[in-house]
């Protein structure tokens, strides 16, 4: 038997086993999946403490936000109705503002990365057909990152009262896979389930407790 022949039996054997072993999924339907969201959003919660802004409690104060990302405008809501839990009056317009509260946006998003051992996709010119994906060792690191701080000046006369120190948290999803056998690990509250079988649907009444 030639060797070009034991190739070709031995990669269509192997077809056959991985045909009953792997899946294809969509990774997303959206501009950004949904894990890239809950890690950039749970990042910005856990990013604020419970503590306050060095002026008095009960202030009215106008938010401003910059940075280098469209991003900082989920971070700007979701700052608001924090400073709003801790006693500050957030208002619309700066002329009804005592304070102008100065976010500065250093890093907000995700970074991915990963490690594969294994065999890559083969796509060949002597056979008719492609191998998928083999692989015996594969991981995926997702992580979302913020870094902020603040600087806050009384509107009126652009007098400077204060920066805060930075705001920093990260999240984290990490997808594995060994020997065809794959499983995730994540900080996140509730992240989306990818498999494709039969399972119970979220709801008010069977969400993990915090």
């Amino acid at each position: 038997m030639s060797s070009a022949l034991k190739i070709i039996i031995l990669y269509t054997a192997t077809i056959v086993f991985l045909m009953g072993c792997t899946t294809t999924q969509r990774t997303t339907e959206s501009s950004r999946t949904t894990v890239e969201q809950l890690l950039i959003s749970e990042a910005i919660t856990r990013s604020l403490p419970d503590r306050s802004l060095p002026i008095p409690i009960g202030s009215e104060i106008i938010v401003n936000t910059s940075g280098l990302t469209e991003d900082q405008t989920l971070l700007q809501q979701i700052l608001i109705g924090w400073l709003g839990q801790q006693g500050y009056l957030v208002q619309a317009g700066k002329n009804n503002a005592t304070y102008r509260v100065d976010v500065i946006v250093e890093a907000l998003g995700t970074e991915s990365g990963g490690t594969f051992f294994g065999l890559p996709p083969i796509q060949s010119q002597l056979i008719p057909f492609s191998l998928p994906e083999l692989a015996i060792y594969k991981v995926r690191n997702q992580t979302g990152y913020v870094k902020f701080n603040i600087n806050i000046f009384e509107r009126a006369t652009g007098k400077f009262i204060g920066s805060t120190s930075n705001f920093l948290a990260d999240s984290y999803h990490n997808n594995y896979t060994i020997l065809f056998m794959s499983f995730t690990s994540t900080d996140l509250t509730s992240p989306p389930q990818l498999n494709l079988s039969v399972r119970k649907p979220f709801s008010f009444n069977n969400q993990p407790d915090n």
